[in-house]
């Protein structure tokens, strides 16, 4: 099972929310993205909530690329 501390990736306000609760916020909602950035984002690719950036399709591109670069190992 994976796990991640919220405390770690999540603003203060949604670190005790429920998952549903958490995928349903905006973007902003996670550390270190504003609301400028997440107004942004809506603007360039229709992405308006956590899971809406999950499933953006360029970001999911992106991190299969990464995955496999092997030139960091």
């Amino acid at each position: 099972m994976a796990q991640i501390d919220l405390d770690k990736v999540l603003d203060k306000a949604w670190a005790d929310k429920d998952l549903p609760a958490v995928l349903d916020a905006p973007v902003s909602a996670l550390k270190g993205v504003s609301d400028r950035q997440g107004k942004l984002l809506d603007e360039a690719f229709g992405v308006k909530t956590v899971a809406d950036l999950a499933n953006l399709k360029y970001a999911r591109w992106a991190q299969a690329l990464a995955t496999l670069d092997t030139s960091a190992t």
